[in-house]
């Protein structure tokens, strides 16, 4: 098998290695990012767990100092928002920084995942190209060959043109399928981030309610009832 392997790559032509360079770079590509978004994702997932107990018993100074001092993408997007809750802004301001912290926080999400579906297009159109070049060789040493040996030479001249093409394909195929796990996964993920934002805006609005509640019911009960 390892020999039919390297019989098939030298056989293809000098196509045959741009194609193999590229086929490493989306995969080192692939791998980089599977790391980073699986780190990303069980770091916000830890941080939330540690997070909601504190948001939900109305400590949003606590929340604050969690958040600003973690390094998880969640964290600096709930920073975003909390930040300005001592400034007397609404639940809209609020709300909208967190999406100001979105827009920082998803190119990261994103970023070379792209690249690895331009790459399998180039791998495809280099063994296109491969072939293409093979062909018009075949044909040439054809034209000029004895015509007893035209049809052998040139159909094994094709054979060989075409692993090109066959080598781009199977390069093409696995980064298209990385690709769109890739993508898959940066969506959960940003879907996620999504979720906790609202979930912290509406723990937020109902710690804002109690405390209006008790601070109206404190003032009642601090009013002196006047005697008939």
């Amino acid at each position: 098998m390892y020999n039919s392997v390297v019989s098939f790559f030298q056989d293809g032509g000098a196509f045959m290695y741009p194609i193999a360079i590229v086929f490493a770079i989306g995969l080192a590509a692939s791998i980089e990012r599977f790391i980073y978004l699986n780190v990303t994702r069980a770091k916000n997932r830890i941080f939330w767990n540690r997070l909601t107990p504190v948001l939900t018993k109305g400590d949003i100074r606590q929340a604050l100092q969690a958040c600003t001092s973690s390094d998880t993408a969640l964290g600096r997007i709930i920073a975003y928002g909390l930040s300005i809750l001592d400034k007397e802004h609404q639940i809209e301001d609020v709300e909208r920084a967190m999406e100001e912290g979105m827009l920082e926080i998803v190119p990261r999400l994103e970023k070379r995942t792209p690249y690895i579906a331009t790459l399998a297009n180039i791998a495809t159109l280099l063994g296109l190209l491969g072939t293409i070049m093979g062909l018009i060789t075949a044909f040439t040493a054809v034209a000029n060959a004895d015509p007893a040996e035209k049809a052998n030479l040139l159909s094994a001249s094709i054979s060989v043109a075409m692993n090109t093409t066959a080598f781009g394909l199977m390069v093409a195929i696995p980064l298209l399928l990385l690709f769109t796990y890739l993508q898959s996964k940066t969506n959960e993920i940003v879907d996620s981030l999504e979720m906790a934002s609202v979930k912290v805006i509406n723990i937020v609005r109902k710690a804002q309610i109690h405390s209006a509640a008790r601070a109206a019911a404190a003032q009642k009960s601090a009013t002196p009832r006047r005697t008939p």
